[in-house]
């Protein structure tokens, strides 16, 4: 069985792949990623802390997924990664995105935050999901 992580992560690598507004966001390519690349130049995203819960019923074993994306800004334009932000949130929120191995019971996007790095005044945006999945 596939983990209800790597399949809704796999799910959102697919839909974002093909919206053709945020990879032109993003300068051309989905940069979407699961560490921090080494020596890339913003604007890019990373996979966030998640936590994957027990939500199984009598008759179905599911989970509750607090998950995160980060948008990296180019220097000097908090709106680089507020637009790409904005496109994730078009993208995914009550989106029906198909996992392997799960079901996706409900998707939302719960909170937006913007926070510039007091050292490097980089700045970046925040997008908190919240998954319900069922094992399919």
């Amino acid at each position: 069985m596939t983990s209800p992580i790597l399949a809704l992560r796999h799910a959102i690598l697919e839909a974002a792949a093909a919206d053709a507004e945020l990879v032109a966001s993003m300068g051309g390519a989905l940069r979407l990623y699961d560490e921090p690349p080494r020596a890339a130049t913003p604007v890019y995203a990373l996979f966030a802390d998640v936590v994957a819960k027990d939500w199984s019923t009598d008759s179905d074993k599911g989970h509750e997924q607090a998950a995160g994306l980060v948008v990296w800004a180019e220097p000097g334009s908090a709106r680089s990664a507020l637009t790409a932000a904005e496109r994730f949130v078009a993208i995914l929120d009550g989106a029906a995105l198909s996992l392997a191995g799960h079901r996706l019971v409900n998707l939302r996007v719960t909170e937006i935050s913007a926070v510039r790095d007091k050292h490097t005044q980089q700045a970046r945006v925040t997008l908190h999901l919240r998954a319900v999945t069922e094992v399919a």
